[in-house]
């Protein structure tokens, strides 16, 4: 059973009428997502699911799979033609209605264009659901904030072990590959009841160019003079548990060259700038976006004369999924102008790639009691080196 008076209040919170759910052929997972639905059951017929800002949802349903929905609150309403369809729209209250479209962010945009056409054919103004969707699922609580910060810890805790086992094995002659890096990383996360989506990125020398590298076999030898990019995320394996998501690069000898660090000295600065802008417009009592984030993070890269490295955004909404529900620090790939709003969580993780070596430092960020804390522990200042003991 979905929390109805929650999702009336948000859509209030948005200045909206209602919010429109429409599903066939089980085309759009999300709206059975947010609707707490199995995605199983034949669905030859499409559904209709309307929720008004006040008073009671109406449910459009065809008469051959008239059970359809029965586990939702509201008023069922059963069509069996076209015609019944059309006639029943027209009945239907009217107004400014969300709907799972965005041009700008392919995660929740999955309504038809044929279906937003019968809609808008009928009265019905169709606006992007997304500001909604962010407050339905895409924000965290007091104990998804405890949840990732734990989560957050661990990460922490792994990428100091794994560095000072890849130190105390180069100092022995020991040359571990990528993917031996990855086999460690991934035996701490069983042993701390971690799970993720997806292995982590074990990355040397050239292959830091690629921010989505993934060893193939074995992987390439950790070798002397090679820069090293960590990137990791898990979260616990208890049900509604929040991710956290951490990148750290190290340096496989005991100085890193002049340029090496002068690119991580900008990264670093384009990721703490990120925070104390959010910091400075809270302040001062304006809200912000993920996009006017993404375009301070970036203007420090470029102001640092590294434009033609940056290949990606700034971060990404962080929730039960990864890559979650909520704002993204992006004015580029997916412009998203949504509002950095109490219970946000998302990544900062400025990023540049420059010929042979590439490098990002991730951080963790939410905003719990109108306070923006980083998760996990202190964001890496230096890089990574080898002792030589």
């Amino acid at each position: 059973m979905i929390d109805l008076a929650r999702f009336q209040s948000a859509i209030r919170a948005e200045g909206l009428d209602g919010w429109l759910f429409a599903n066939f052929r089980q085309r759009d997972p999300l709206s059975s997502h947010l609707l707490g639905l199995s995605g199983e059951g034949m669905a030859t017929r499409p559904w209709y699911y309307l929720i008004p800002s006040a008073g009671e949802p109406l449910k459009l349903i065809h008469a051959i799979e008239a059970g359809a929905l029965e586990e939702l609150p509201g008023r069922r309403v059963l069509y069996s033609s076209r015609a019944e369809l059309v006639a029943a729209l027209a009945r239907s209250p009217k107004g400014r209605f969300a709907a799972q479209y965005s041009q700008e962010l392919p995660i929740v945009s999955f309504l038809d264009h044929g279906t937003a056409l019968l809609f808008e054919a009928s009265g019905f103004v169709l606006v992007s659901s997304a500001g909604l969707i962010q407050r339905a699922i895409g924000l965290i609580d007091a104990a998804g904030a405890a949840s990732h910060e734990r989560a957050a810890r661990h990460l922490y805790e792994i990428i100091d072990l794994v560095w000072k086992r890849i130190d105390r094995g180069m100092a022995g002659g020991v040359h571990p590959t990528e993917g031996v890096v990855q086999s460690w990383i991934l035996a701490e996360f069983e042993a701390r009841g971690l799970l993720s989506d997806h292995p982590p990125i074990v990355g040397c020398g050239v292959h830091t160019t690629d921010p989505h590298y993934e060893p193939r076999g074995g992987g390439s030898l950790l070798a002397p003079g090679e820069l090293l990019q960590l990137d990791i995320w898990a979260k616990e394996r208890a049900p509604g548990s929040v991710y956290a998501d951490i990148s750290w690069v190290g340096f496989l000898g005991p100085e890193a060259p002049e340029e090496v660090r002068s690119v991580f000295g900008a990264v670093r600065r384009a990721r703490d700038r990120a925070v104390s802008f959010i910091r400075e417009r809270r302040a001062a009592g304006i809200s912000v976006t993920g996009a006017e984030v993404d375009a301070e993070a970036r203007k420090v890269l470029i102001d640092s004369g590294y434009e033609r490295g940056i290949k990606h955004r700034t971060g990404h909404g962080i929730d039960r999924e990864l890559h979650g529900y909520g704002v993204n620090l992006d004015c580029v790939e997916f412009p998203d102008g949504r509002a950095i709003i109490e219970g946000s969580c998302f990544s900062v993780e400025p990023g540049l790639y420059l010929g042979d070596f590439g490098l990002r430092s991730e951080i963790d960020v939410y905003l719990l009691d109108s306070e923006l804390h980083v998760s996990g522990g202190k964001p890496q200042q230096e890089i990574l080196l080898l002792s030589g003991k």
